[in-house]
């Protein structure tokens, strides 16, 4: 009796991929080289497949960007245990996309360049926006409120990130270090007096007092 013969491959077919492979392999890509680098004939070559392949998984590079934050949402973002005061509600949600951000820049990048958004961290957003209405504010000035604080959370990782990235490791002069050996203390009496402590002064991590300073603003005169 004849023995079933396997089935022929078709020849240059490339090989089979998965969602997972492909969010995965994306991944890799933006965090050893910015979001920029990210580009779906690239994404194709790494997993060694046809941009055309990657099409039946994902639709465009938007989509893909959207399934990462997702991704890494779901991975990292952990649902703190809230405390009843609403006031503090609103700085442990703040502080937890914080520290998720932080931990990761490139997806700041992502959120503050494109109407793009993670709905697993809309938990979080829901926790600020109830808390500021909780503490007297109308609903409409709780979403421009938190808006406020996303822009500083954002804005502090942004700084922090640029400054991390361009600081050189040579041991030579900065620019600002030397703009503040050089300053002129009667037209610039305070910046002349904090110059030589400015740069260890504004690499401190003063977050978590500007987060409160910035929601003790939003409630004053509710």
């Amino acid at each position: 009796m004849p023995q079933p013969t396997a089935p022929r491959k078709t020849p240059g077919r490339p090989p089979r991929i998965s969602r997972e492979e492909i969010i995965g392999t994306a991944r890799r890509i933006v965090t050893e080289g910015g979001v920029s680098r990210l580009t779906m004939r690239r994404l194709a070559a790494e997993v060694g497949s046809t941009p055309m392949a990657l099409y039946h998984h994902v639709r465009d590079k938007e989509e893909l960007l959207v399934l990462l934050l997702d991704d890494y949402a779901s991975r990292t973002l952990r649902r703190p245990e809230l405390p009843d005061d609403p006031r503090e509600r609103v700085v442990v949600a703040a502080t937890a996309i914080h520290e998720a951000l932080a931990a990761c820049p490139w997806i700041v990048e992502v959120l503050t360049a494109d109407d793009l958004m993670s709905t697993s961290a809309l938990w979080f957003v829901e926790q600020i926006v109830d808390g500021l209405v909780a503490c007297g504010l109308p609903l409409d000035r709780a979403v421009h409120g938190y808006r406020s604080l996303w822009y500083y959370t954002a804005g502090e990782i942004v700084v922090r990130t640029t400054a991390a990235r361009r600081r050189t490791d040579d041991g030579r002069t900065t620019y600002r270090e030397q703009v503040f050996s050089d300053l002129d203390p009667d037209e610039l009496p305070r910046l002349a007096q904090a110059a030589g402590r400015w740069a260890p002064l504004t690499a401190e991590d003063t977050y978590s007092d500007g987060l409160r300073a910035l929601v003790d603003g939003l409630l004053t005169g509710r």
